[in-house]
């Protein structure tokens, strides 16, 4: 091996494209809100995860309300994507609803730091915005399954006088708590627990 071999530096790793970087950032960040305590995740904190500057952060999102912002985006495209490929994919408004709250239930159960993000735990010390987001997306929530019973009335599988409304506010409340809950044992109580004998009493 003569000198010049011995100089030579080793190259650099690549650095992530901005839209990967994006990416690793609230990737980090939902890891992050899984650990145990629910403490609150600083830009520092996070930095540091990363192991880089929180300038660098900064580079990649004004804020953290922004980074938030991010999480928030990726659960309702998830989640309303989802909704959509249920009702385009299951003609039986009765089997709809039954997919949609095994879909809720079970994306908390996969993704247990969004979980502390639907809840507003994890919103509790950020700009008020944030959870103003998240009860609209409660609310649209709410909107499908009420069209679920809407239809479910009109397919016969449900009685003619049910309270649409009533029942679809029954689901998120149940759906709510299940959520809760799941976060409030540190992720140790598993949401989908007897879920299927219960679902038959929420849809009737």
């Amino acid at each position: 091996m003569d000198d010049s071999e011995l100089s030579t530096p080793a190259p650099r790793p690549p650095r992530p494209k901005r839209g990967e970087r994006r990416l690793q950032i609230l990737q980090t960040l939902a890891t992050m809100l899984e650990e145990p305590g629910g403490e609150r995740v600083t830009t520092a904190a996070l930095a540091a995860r990363l192991q880089v500057s929180e300038a660098a952060l900064y580079r990649h999102f004004a804020s953290k309300a922004q980074m938030f912002e991010g999480l928030i985006e990726f659960i309702e495209s998830t989640i309303f994507g989802l909704i959509n490929q249920i009702s385009a994919n299951q003609d039986d408004a009765r089997a709809q609803l039954r997919d949609i709250i095994v879909m809720l239930i079970g994306f908390s159960e996969r993704n247990p730091g969004m979980t502390r993000v639907l809840i507003g735990d994890a919103l509790v010390t950020e700009a008020d915005r944030l959870q103003a987001r998240i009860n609209q997306l409660v609310d649209r929530i709410e909107a499908s399954l009420r069209q679920c019973f809407r239809m479910a009335v009109v397919q016969g599988s449900v009685p003619a006088q049910t309270d649409t409304a009533a029942r679809a506010a029954i689901i998120v409340a149940f759906v709510l708590g299940r959520w809760l809950r799941f976060a409030k044992s540190s992720f140790k109580r598993s949401p989908t627990d007897g879920l299927e004998q219960q679902i038959p009493a929420l849809i009737g």
